[in-house]
């Protein structure tokens, strides 16, 4: 299996839905989820500074969308993220991560946040190892968090070099 990580197209939106309910389907345990409304995607299509990174293997298998936020600081907020079951467990969940957290340094954005709901536990463990931890807890979840700093201590394998918090 080889995938690539590039950045969406338009002419993916179709695939993202699908991958969308396939994600909602999973974390709910039901096929009566509601997909994206018409139009929601559109805001990644545009001029701004939103994307969607995909996976892709002929086909794209996977994505996650990412926004940029700056208030009360500039941060990266992870929303959307599914990979298709037939992918999963094979890193193309963390190659999209690490593709997020690239683009979290490229804009000066000083964390990247994301959602898990708490009934999500193999999500939850997924983050952790990924180095996100509990930010907040917003009732059915947790606001996970991993500041840009942890990310340069990742990318140097170094961290007793990076401070008391990396």
């Amino acid at each position: 299996m080889e995938y690539k990580i590039r950045t969406a197209v338009p002419a993916d939106e179709e695939k993202i839905r699908e991958l969308f309910l396939e994600m909602l389907r999973t974390i709910y345990h039901t096929d009566d989820v509601q997909g994206y409304g018409d139009g929601d995607p559109d805001r990644f299509w545009s001029e701004n500074r939103d994307r969607i990174y995909v996976a892709e293997d002929g086909e794209v298998v996977a994505f996650l969308s990412v926004e940029i936020h700056h208030d009360p600081v500039d941060y990266i907020y992870l929303d959307d993220f599914s990979v298709t079951t037939a992918y999963r467990n094979k890193g193309i969940g963390s190659a999209l991560i690490r593709a997020a957290e690239e683009y979290a340094e490229q804009t000066g954005s000083q964390a990247v946040l994301l959602h898990v709901e708490k009934t999500n536990t193999s999500a939850m463990r997924f983050y952790e190892r990924l180095g996100y931890s509990i930010f907040r807890d917003d009732g059915n979840r947790f606001l996970l968090k991993k500041d840009i700093e942890d990310l340069f201590c990742d990318a140097l394998r170094e961290k007793d070099k990076c401070g008391a918090s990396g």
